[in-house]
């Protein structure tokens, strides 16, 4: 502003400025879902304009500040904690423009429901298929399910298992050489359609019965991999060329969420970081011409840039 227009805006100005957008782009999207809830315009009722589409959510912490309503000075008693948001995508297979959509106050049905939503707007339809793939958290597989139904098949994330399986591995084989062998041998395994191969080489190294869960590394990856195995067809996806990991959600973390929320020393209340979240997935999402038009038919507040004390009495 200084070097175009010869002026300085105050950071106070700025970050009102901001947050009244933020809270005004947070209105939109709650009042989108509502209207879809209210129609039950939630699953398309026409063809897709793509056959496949990927979706992939997943929970990220932030930090939230509660502060003690008792407490007259509001820098007191303050209570510190962390919070999940749900972040979750979809694209067209082969797109490198995914659409985002997120929460933090909402449960588990809002993020559902917010997947959905990311899908229908990549181009899903009732003749379409999504690919999610995520974690092994019950309760994305469980919105997963309830979303899509048939029209989805759910893949965990490679580098999760991985991730039992090299545990598996330095108690199996002690040497690093041969663990690395024994790794490249499993994961050819699983990318290929044996996953009876891979539980067998776990079999015979099951820890004893009475081995607490945490130093039985072998025991619960078995496990592990017997109680998914609907959800590692690896193969079908590579040789459909899909991904097999959620890298783009856990990046997108970065750059739509944590960018943002999870600087140093920053601590926010749940609704401002709930804000600034659908702030943030308006610029991910590339809707800020859409949000301004929209907001000059509106008249709302967030487009006065003046504090309520000024509109009161400029009223």
């Amino acid at each position: 502003m200084l070097e175009h227009y010869g002026f300085e805006i105050g950071e106070s100005t700025i970050q009102r400025i901001t947050f009244d957008h933020a809270q005004a782009m947070h209105a939109q999207a709650m009042h989108a879902q509502a209207e879809a809830d209210l129609a039950c315009q939630e699953f398309p009722q026409t063809a897709g304009r793509f056959k496949e589409i990927v979706a992939e959510t997943d929970g990220g912490m932030i930090p939230i500040m509660e502060p003690d309503a008792s407490q007259k000075d509001k820098r007191k008693g303050k209570t510190l904690a962390w919070r999940e948001a749900k972040l979750c995508l979809a694209h067209a297979k082969g797109s490198k423009t995914p659409v985002y959509a997120g929460t933090i106050e909402g449960g588990v049905k809002t993020a559902g429901q917010q997947l959905l939503a990311c899908a229908v707007r990549a181009g899903f339809g009732v003749d379409s298929h999504v690919h999610a793939v995520g974690d092994g958290a019950p309760w994305i597989v469980g919105q997963v399910e309830q979303q899509f139904g048939t029209q989805a098949s759910y893949l965990i994330d490679f580098f999760h298992v991985c991730e039992y399986l090299s545990a598996a591995a330095k108690a199996i084989v002690p040497d690093a050489a041969a663990q690395k062998a024994w790794m490249d041998g499993q994961k050819d395994a699983l990318k290929t359609g044996r996953l009876d191969q891979v539980l067998r080489s776990l079999a015979g190294h099951i820890e004893p019965l009475d081995t607490d869960d945490d130093s039985a590394p072998v025991r619960k990856c078995h496990r592990y991999l017997s109680e998914r195995r609907t959800h590692l067809n690896y193969r079908d996806a590579l040789a459909n060329e899909l991904p097999i990991g959620s890298g783009e959600i856990e990046s997108a973390h970065r750059y739509i969420t944590q960018q943002r929320l999870k600087r140093p020393g920053a601590w926010w209340r749940v609704d401002h970081a709930e804000y600034m979240l659908a702030l943030r997935i308006n610029r991910g999402n590339g809707d800020w011409a859409a949000y301004w038009d929209k907001l000059r038919k509106t008249g709302l507040p967030a487009n006065q840039n003046m504090p309520p004390t000024v509109r009161k009495s400029a009223a």
